[in-house]
């Protein structure tokens, strides 16, 4: 508060404006609330603020995913190719913005208490990043091995069916054949024929 007040008394000359002395109260009743708060409360709203940017830079990687996705299927819309492609650029360079943003707010703005939270964080993500590619290929695996039994299950079931269809064939013809001898036979011997 000592430093704010010479700092204060030295811009202003001893003789400050009414809007400087609002603005040095404002100034001072900032101050004294950082006092009071728990470094350990700033260094999580520091973690919630740069959260907050993170999930926004995950949201538009998100997009721009869905985007490289979309394209390598026939696009039926009404967006030209063009207007698509722009959106790409655009996302792009959106999400290298945000990380350049993060990476300056880590590397100049955080507390120096926190240390090197650029590269923390940096190795983090690469790890994080690194066991979500095995979370999902083991989740590409498990969905192809269901979509495998699936497959073996129908054509277990087309068999069955076509072995099903056959005997039931076989069994009418055969009865149609016998009920056509018996009748014949009964023709015959109503007749006299033999």
């Amino acid at each position: 508060m000592k430093d704010l007040r010479e700092q204060f008394d030295k811009v202003t000359g001893g003789n400050p404006t009414v809007e400087q002395k609002q603005k040095y109260n404002a100034e001072v009743q900032r101050v004294q609330e950082i006092a009071k708060a728990d470094p350990n409360d700033v260094y999580t709203e520091i973690g919630d603020q740069l959260g907050v940017l993170m999930d926004s830079y995950d949201a538009l990687s998100k997009a721009l995913l869905e985007e490289q996705m979309s394209s390598k299927k026939v696009y039926k819309g009404e967006e030209s190719i063009g207007r698509r492609a722009l959106r790409r650029i655009i996302i792009t360079t959106r999400l290298d913005a945000m990380l350049a943003e993060i990476r300056e707010t880590m590397v100049y703005r955080a507390p120096p208490e926190l240390g090197s939270l650029w590269s923390k964080f940096e190795t983090m993500w690469q790890t994080i990043v690194a066991e979500q590619e095995v979370a999902h290929a083991e989740e590409l695996k498990q969905i192809q091995m269901a979509r495998w039994r699936r497959r073996k299950r129908i054509a277990e079931i087309k068999a069955k069916i076509v072995w099903i269809s056959a005997v039931v064939f076989v069994i009418a013809w055969a009865t149609g054949l016998m009920w056509l001898t018996t009748r014949s036979a009964m023709m015959r011997t109503s007749l006299g024929v033999y």
